[in-house]
């Protein structure tokens, strides 16, 4: 095979890719002549016009009017096909005609030796022509308001962060790039642990959406599932995946510690991986004690609220940047043990502000070691307060049992401390 290659010149080997490329778009779009309506081109049409472009490419030496010129020709061709698509068929999609188009730029991406982008285009080409019914039916089941959200997540990746300034102000040494790049980070694991709710529909029980809930937000998932419980008369199996739910916080923040400061995750990445593999096995395992069946109903719902909201978004920069000062000031007047209060205080309401600004404060210069026990004492201490929670929303037999378990992990949280 290698010598019958060796004896092609290059370009006859540029003209067979094209013909394979291009014929297998024709093959798709041969399968469309089967319907019963107009369909443009099959095996043989997009062949000639990858050579078409493939020959203009060629003639024209690196100039681009030829090839302009043949882009109009192939261009006037698919308008017309189009017209006449419009007036002999109920079905007027262009997407037959932008592959014509594209099939042309084929020819003149191979002839100038762009093999592996003009196989890429194609292969993504197919792909898309091949899971049309699959991409249309999942079009239909996202609501606008989710592909808003995604919007809102791009606004917040993909224009507000590059343009926000990459330096230090002030003596606490602000940062607003990362800052926000923070909030980027923080928004994205919570965005996922919110889709995968959302595409779960409760399926799978009451387990698995709190493990879900756990990487969105572990108090708020907490809080949901104590609500539920009124009405469950299955206390075993609410608080056993309240206590899941508090392990996948430990992963989130595991995640979260080591996208920003590698020698803080070295540190702290093993306690909670060990953690989060307890909480969830424990959680597993306590909710075994439940009635036969009831992992199979009562799931709670996703969350009401998008974690890529803007006034979210705004917030926790705000809270972040608020206690990276108050930290600073802390570590300054009342040394590290005015940290750890506040760490402990800190756990009351939700500990990523807390937590994210601690890793930023060990890479401006605080102590590696009082930011991770910092960090260990406030998740801890979120673990006491979401047992709190629970014993307050939940019914007793429930409200008892978790508070039990969510104290014990914390209690097991703490156990780092005595290694940093």
């Amino acid at each position: 095979m290698k010598d019958l290659l060796a004896l092609l010149p290059p370009e006859g080997l540029k003209i067979l890719v094209v013909l394979f490329l291009c014929f297998l778009i024709g093959l798709e779009r041969e399968e469309h002549k089967n319907e019963a309506r107009y369909a443009f081109g099959g095996v043989r049409t997009f062949p000639l016009i990858g050579l078409l472009g493939y020959a203009l490419s060629l003639i024209s030496a690196g100039q681009s009017l030829p090839l302009a010129l043949g882009l109009l020709a192939v261009g006037g061709l698919m308008a017309l096909s189009y017209y006449h698509k419009l007036g002999t068929s109920a079905v007027s999609g262009a997407t037959t005609e932008v592959i014509g188009l594209l099939t042309y730029a084929l020819g003149a991406l191979v002839q100038r030796g762009e093999l592996w982008i003009a196989a890429t285009l194609v292969v993504i080409s197919l792909l898309l022509l091949e899971l049309k019914a699959a991409l249309e039916g999942l079009s239909r089941r996202i609501p606008p308001d989710e592909v808003l959200s995604f919007t809102k997540f791009l606004l917040l990746a993909a224009v507000i962060l590059p343009a926000v300034p990459d330096r230090d102000f002030t003596i606490f040494q602000l940062n607003p790039y990362k800052t926000w790049l923070v909030v980027v980070a923080v928004s994205a694991v919570s965005y996922g642990g919110y889709v995968l709710q959302k595409l779960m529909k409760g399926r799978g029980g009451v387990l698995t959406s709190a493990a879900l809930g756990g990487a969105y937000s572990s108090t708020v998932t907490t809080v949901t599932l104590a609500k539920r419980a009124k009405d469950a008369d299955s206390p075993s199996l609410y608080a056993g995946s309240i206590l899941a739910a508090s392990g996948v916080m430990y992963l989130r923040l595991a995640v979260l510690v080591r996208l920003f400061n590698r020698g803080l995750a070295d540190l702290l990445a093993p306690w909670f991986l060990l953690l989060a593999g307890l909480a969830l096995a424990g959680g597993w395992l306590w909710t075994r004690r439940a009635e036969p069946g009831a992992g199979q109903d009562g799931a709670p719902p996703p969350p009401a609220k998008n974690p890529l909201e803007l006034d979210a978004a705004f917030a926790f920069a705000a809270l972040f940047v608020l206690i990276l000062v108050v930290t600073h000031l802390a570590l300054e007047r009342l040394g590290s043990a005015g940290v750890y209060s506040l760490a402990g205080l800190m756990g009351v309401t939700d500990v990523d502000p807390f937590i994210m600004g601690m890793t930023e404060g060990a890479r401006a210069g605080a102590p590696l070691a009082v930011a991770a026990v910092s960090i260990v004492v406030a998740a801890a201490s979120n673990n006491a307060v979401k047992g709190v929670y629970a014993w307050v929303f939940a019914d007793r037999r429930t409200g008892r049992t978790a508070l039990a378990l969510l104290l014990a992990l914390a209690a097991l949280g703490l156990l780092p401390l005595l290694f940093l």
